[in-house]
C-alpha cells in the first residue's frame, strides 16, 4: 500500500467516526440518489457489475467516483469486515481524499 492510500485510508476512518461515510451498496446508492455524496468510492476488486453501476450513476448524478484498494482493505478503514462500495458525505473530506489520489 502506497502512502497516499495509507492517507487516505486514515481520512475515510475518521469520516467514519464523524458519521460521514454511508457503506454498503444500498447506503451508498441511496446517499447518491438524495445528492449527499460528495465522493464515491468502489473497491478495485468488486464485481464489474457494482463498478458499472456506480461509475453511470455518478456520471449521471455529476458526483466523483474513484476504485481504490481491495473489499476487506476499505472495509477495514472504516472498522468493517468488508464493503466493496462507499460514500464519503462530508465535502471537505472528500476534497483531502481526492487531492491525496490526485484526483484534484
Amino acid at each position: 500500500m502506497n502512502p497516499a492510500e495509507k492517507k487516505v485510508f486514515s481520512l475515510l476512518g475518521i469520516a467514519m467516526k464523524s458519521g460521514n461515510i454511508a457503506s454498503g451498496e444500498f447506503s451508498t446508492e441511496k446517499a447518491v440518489k438524495e445528492h449527499r455524496a460528495a465522493l464515491v468510492i468502489v473497491a478495485a476488486d468488486a464485481s464489474d457489475n457494482t463498478k458499472k453501476m456506480f461509475t453511470n450513476m455518478c456520471t449521471y448524478y455529476k458526483v466523483p467516483i474513484c476504485f481504490l484498494g481491495d473489499k476487506t482493505g476499505l472495509g477495514h478503514a472504516i472498522g468493517k469486515e468488508y464493503r466493496a462500495s462507499m460514500a464519503v458525505l462530508d465535502k471537505g473530506l472528500a476534497d483531502a481524499i481526492m487531492t491525496q489520489l490526485k484526483m484534484k
